[in-house]
């Protein structure tokens, strides 16, 4: 009778330990999913390496590297070109599984592993669009390139300027009149300058400057409208530059800048973390409460939040 009772009394043990388990998994599944901030903004800057930062003017984002959180270590898939970079930042995967694997990729040269409504491999705009259905997002670029790499189709802007002044004026006014959920901003400047004189020269630092200025005002902007307190920013790039050109494995190349500042990221500065381009996708997902796809690759950096 006793060894009867004690294997019941084993039994019962194991199953409350397992709805225990159960239950703490399920919360802690639950804090994952939390949306951190309301908006989420990622300004991509084209050829801006983290080399850059040792002669760059930027006070407007160094601000935003002293009250936030970040690594000028992060670093690009090979080849490290644009297209292929871009793809895999948006994509939270790299060139083995998305298909995108040249500079100027318009489709992909490998079939993708998996594809979503726009029959591209799904991106960021994806998870919004089936997770988060009435919340607006855009998309707004210097370089038409990025036109190929996400789902136009999903999003309530879709828009191509001329040059960086006027991408981020025409970011800024839809953020503050439509207040997207997502927001993903690209400026290429800084590298036209790279392939045409140099990624180290007196002229490349000056349109890095610009763009810092352009960063400001649109800071400014949102302040000024309340939104910075429930937007986070993150500000990185496809690849770096050698000389007047990229795709190669120099440093120079594939370290770029990851840098997140905004509402409950910490201000811990410089994180030793290692961060790959596909990552920043993983990371958006996270920030904003949606589950991330099993077939991503990218890891969501959660170090950058406030404990």
């Amino acid at each position: 009778m006793f060894q009867i009772l004690l294997k019941r009394f084993k039994l019962l043990s194991i199953i409350i330990s397992l709805v225990f388990c159960a239950s703490t998994q399920k919360a802690i599944s639950q804090e994952q999913n939390k949306q951190v901030a309301k908006h989420v903004i990622l300004i991509g800057v084209d050829g801006f390496g983290g080399y850059a930062f040792e002669k760059a003017k930027i006070p407007n984002i160094r601000e935003m590297m002293k009250n936030g959180s970040y690594s000028l270590k992060a670093r690009a898939v090979l080849p490290s070109s644009s297209a292929v970079n871009w793809a895999s930042m948006l994509m939270g995967s790299g060139p083995e599984l998305h298909g995108f694997t040249e500079w100027d990729s318009r489709e992909p040269e490998l079939p993708s592993a998996n594809l979503g409504k726009s029959e591209i491999y799904p991106t960021i705009f994806s998870l919004v669009d089936t997770q988060l259905p009435k919340a607006k997002k855009g998309a707004i670029y210097t370089w038409g390139g990025i036109r190929n790499l996400f789902e136009r189709d999903l999003v309530d802007l879709d828009y191509n300027a001329e040059n960086d002044t006027l991408t981020l004026e025409k970011a800024t006014k839809f953020i503050i009149k439509e207040k997207p959920v997502f927001t993903f901003i690209h400026l290429d400047d800084a590298d036209h300058t790279g392939h045409k004189i140099g990624f180290d020269s007196p002229e490349y630092y000056m349109d890095i400057e610009a763009i810092d200025v352009l960063i400001g005002k649109m800071i400014t902007s949102l302040e000024d409208k309340n939104l910075m307190k429930e937007t986070i920013i993150i500000l990185t790039s496809d690849h770096g530059g050698n000389r007047k050109s990229h795709g190669g494995k120099t440093l120079k190349e594939v370290e770029i800048p990851w840098i997140a500042y905004g509402k409950g990221i910490s201000s811990q500065g410089e994180m030793s973390t290692t961060i790959v381009t596909y990552d920043t996708a993983a990371t958006i997902a996270f920030l904003l409460g949606l589950e991330i796809p099993e077939f991503w690759r990218g890891k969501p950096v959660k170090n950058i939040l406030d404990k």
